[in-house]
């Protein structure tokens, strides 16, 4: 008898990636060509109406296992993925995959990630856990990531090292499960509403040690208004728990 294979959606935002996207989709296709024979895979690039024209640059360049979602503005991370992820239910697949586009996230660590999934409704890309690994980051940035995940993990209550980490692995029942079209998030606060939701609803969750390197090309979309939103969102789901 025929087993299927599962279905692997690789959802990737892109705003003005244009000097990454192309790189990172051939690192993509290169690992996962080497899984064809566990999982039956595809991209999709969700783009917020790019001004650098990167979503024209992937459809010109001809993938054939890439999908473009295109979107009429920017309106967070939260959204785009929460835009590609229902694109990805609507068609069934079984396991969804959370990457940046600008070379952060190495696409050679993805297996180990899908390999976690086979036993957990959510794989939690980790940096600060034995065996993760950040190259190239400032001290400013490294202590932001640092606190704000260990604000999140003492006001929720939560023991994951990573909340904010964005290299992740979701299965089609931890969608289903969290409710995930009530997601409220708009920047990097979605990461840790999504971890919270999966370990509200009793999901099993892993962590896997990644090594994340900082972009060399084109903007990081990090400010302080998506650090303050997290950390008001954070505050405020704290708060939440604690009166029941």
């Amino acid at each position: 008898m025929l087993t299927t294979l599962p279905s692997v959606l690789i959802c990737i935002p892109t705003y003005n990636e244009s000097e990454n996207i192309i790189e990172i989709l051939q690192r993509l296709e290169k690992a996962m060509t080497a899984l064809s024979n566990s999982y039956r895979w595809q991209i999709l690039v969700i783009d917020d109406n790019s001004p650098d024209g990167t979503a024209e640059l992937v459809a010109k360049s001809n993938f054939s296992n890439v999908q473009i979602l295109r979107r009429e503005k920017k309106a967070g991370l939260g959204p785009a993925y929460l835009a590609g992820l229902s694109w990805g239910v609507e068609r069934n697949f079984d396991l969804f995959v959370e990457c940046d586009a600008d070379g952060s996230h190495q696409p050679e660590e993805l297996v180990h990630l899908l390999r976690a999934a086979s036993g957990s409704d959510l794989v939690i890309g980790t940096r600060w856990m034995p065996g993760g690994e950040v190259v190239n980051w400032p001290l400013s940035r490294r202590l932001i990531s640092r606190i704000g995940t260990k604000y999140a993990q003492i006001v929720l209550r939560l023991p994951y090292k990573d909340l904010t980490g964005g290299y992740r692995v979701l299965t089609n029942n931890c969608l289903k499960k969290v409710d995930y079209l009530k997601v409220e998030s708009l920047g990097y606060g979605f990461q840790i509403e999504m971890a919270m939701r999966a370990h509200d609803a009793g999901l099993s969750i892993a962590q896997v040690p990644i090594t994340f390197i900082e972009r060399t090309q084109g903007q990081s979309k990090m400010s302080k208004k998506i650090v303050l939103e997290a950390l008001l969102q954070t505050t405020k789901w704290g708060l939440q728990r604690l009166s029941g």
